[in-house]
């Protein structure tokens, strides 16, 4: 045979090998395609399903918390997700263009239809409860029923993740097999050419053919292995393996890809589990030091390009004091007026160095012409500001990958309900240990006092003195003049006595008509010339009911001093036991306890 003849041959071998190649990287970059596709397809239904769980389990958590405590804000927080409960559904009846299956679809169907039983019996309880019956409101919402059926919702919006997940993971399985085939097949090929090129036509296809083949088998080796990040070799030439090449950095570029949108999912899931750490920490926070804590720990996890403060609203003083701060913002001040800040005054974030012209915010320190790349997001909750979150970008953050601005919203949002969550705590609490009626602290305030002063949690001074007081006659007086004048009575008393301490919170109404009153540092004989002074004082006292003058108002004192009449743990008792010898010595009066060796004294003497 010629020599001719058998180029030509070898020569036409080639050219089919080489178009095998090329065809096969082409079919394994197709099969890369339809995993992307199911990969995101995957991506797109959760998207559109995670709601509904979550919608679930708020509304209903939101209607206990109604009936359990009554609370308007549940109330309110709950029919502004039922109003949006429509445009969910709208969401989930798109779900069939987004690729479900019809098994799938049917199981999510049923989750709704099972939502929407248990929206009926949270609108009835709801229903049931502002009509007066608790008992039946109850007896819905916490009883084994609802508690089956939203389980079985549960349940379903579970089996459908389930039937999903089940469904793209055999859908990735067969794309991979198949690419997976396709590259090893590519590879033969490309090893039988590159073979039949140094064997038959080394000295024609050895600068065409054999270097450009054997650094494109090394990058389908690597890129095999998963390794996307190698360089594929600049192939100018316009023939076969100019085709093998272009369909190589195709499949290169769908495996970046895939590799990318993996990376975001991962960076995405994370920064929702950071997000949720970071809520359930903010929840569980009984003081505000415990909260600036939990904050400056995670917000620099959750935006680590960013420097920031936390500012809080300080409505004595009208100011935005600053609470915390992580990893050292340079520009904004650490208190500055509301209206300083933009955000605050639209109520909505503020960003100067954004896509268009803006202003910078006032409380920004800045040079002539400089604009900081910073972020001003109002915390608020019920329509009242509550304070703000301050973000700035820091100067060394150029290869940190800046964290999305939906979940810096959410993180504000986040910080927002929690603020506004401890707030209300800290309002049921000063309600708890307040009198109503008289503005002074309560029995049980004056029990958690004396229980630190005894512990030595308080500022317990050297000297204390106690006064007891109680209003002469109050039964007599409150059964001629009628019980709502005997709360203007109880009422003008602890006015005197919020008046007559330097520390109001040591005014305490210990219980009916008697009161107490804490005077640390005082010994017996300026306790006394203040007992006198309030006697005087209410006595003194001219007051009005329904037009007829109420009379002259009394009150006896007891006077009891630590250390001259007791310690600390009997002092209580000593000033009740001289308010008691004062009503026996005619009332109107103040009487100082005896001191102990005065008891001890007439005890011997009795013996």
């Amino acid at each position: 045979m010629r020599l001719a003849t058998i180029t030509n041959v070898a020569y036409g071998a080639t050219v089919a090998l080489t178009v095998v190649s090329g065809v096969m990287m082409l079919l394994a970059s197709n099969a890369h395609d339809r995993e992307r596709a199911a990969v995101e397809q995957r991506y797109q239904l959760d998207k559109a399903t995670s709601r509904l769980g979550m919608d679930i389990y708020a509304m209903s958590e939101h209607a206990r918390q109604y009936v359990n405590t009554g609370d308007e804000t549940y109330a309110v927080v709950y029919r502004r997700d039922e109003e949006e409960l429509e445009s969910v559904e709208r969401r989930i009846e798109h779900i069939g263009d987004a690729g479900a299956s019809q098994n799938e679809l049917a199981t999510l169907a049923e989750a709704i239809r099972w939502a929407d039983t248990l929206h009926d019996e949270q609108v009835a309880a709801i229903a049931a409860y502002e009509r007066g019956e608790e008992a039946r409101a109850r007896q819905i919402l916490f009883g084994p029923e609802y508690e089956r059926e939203l389980n079985r919702a549960e349940m379903l919006v579970q089996r459908f993740q389930n039937q999903l997940d089940g469904r793209i993971e055999r859908v990735v399985n067969e794309a991979a097999a198949i690419a997976a085939m396709w590259k090893l097949l590519a590879e033969i090929v490309l090893a039988i050419t590159g073979l039949l090129f140094l064997f038959v036509l080394y000295f024609i296809f050895k600068r065409r053919v054999l270097h450009p083949v054997v650094r494109l088998s090394d990058v389908v080796s690597r890129l095999a292995a998963e390794d996307y990040a190698t360089e594929l070799p600049e192939v100018s030439q316009i023939d076969e393996i100019g085709d093998m090449a272009q369909a190589i950095r195709v499949f290169r570029e769908n495996g970046l890809a895939r590799q990318r949108l993996q990376a975001e999912r991962d960076a995405d899931s994370a920064l929702r589990e950071l997000l949720s750490r970071m809520t359930q920490r903010m929840q569980s926070c009984d003081t505000l030091e415990d909260f600036e804590d939990v904050v400056r720990r995670f917000v620099p996890e959750i935006d680590p390009g960013r420097a920031g403060r936390l500012y809080l609203f300080d409505e004595y003083r009208n100011a935005m004091v600053e609470a915390c701060t992580w990893q050292k913002p340079v520009h904004s001040q650490a208190e500055f007026a509301p209206s300083s800040c933009w955000a605050l005054r639209r109520g909505m974030p503020h960003r100067p160095q954004s896509d268009g012209i803006d202003v910078p915010c006032q409380h920004l320190a800045l040079a002539d012409g400089e604009i900081s790349d910073s972020l001003c997001l109002p915390l608020m909750a019920q329509n009242e500001t509550l304070g703000l979150l301050y973000l700035e970008v820091r100067d060394d953050s150029a290869d940190v990958l800046p964290t999305p601005a939906n979940y810096i919203e959410m993180l504000a949002e986040n910080i927002s309900l929690a603020l506004a969550n401890l707030k209300l705590r800290d309002a049921l609490r000063k309600m708890a240990m307040h009198d109503t009626l008289t503005g002074l602290s309560n029995r049980r305030s004056f029990d958690h006092v004396m229980e630190k002063l005894r512990t030595g949690e308080g500022d317990a001074a050297a000297r204390m003195s106690c006064l007891m007081l109680d209003v002469d006659h109050f039964k007599s007086f409150n059964d001629r003049f009628g019980h709502e004048a005997g709360d203007l009575v109880l009422s003008e008393v602890g006015k005197v006595l919020q008046k007559a301490t330097r520390e109001p919170e040591f005014a305490f109404r210990y219980g009916g008509e008697e009161f107490v009153l804490l005077l640390p540092d005082f010994d017996s004989e300026q306790a006394a010339a203040r007992a006198e002074d309030i006697r005087l004082r209410i006595a003194a006292l001219n007051l009005h009911h329904d037009g007829e003058r109420l009379g002259r108002i009394t009150i006896s004192i007891g006077v009891a001093s630590v250390p001259e009449h007791c310690d600390l743990s009997q002092m209580v008792q000593a000033a009740d036991a001289a308010l008691y010898r004062a009503k026996e010595g005619g009332r109107d009066r103040v009487e100082l306890a005896q001191c102990r060796r005065e008891i001890r004294g007439s005890t011997l003497q009795t013996g």
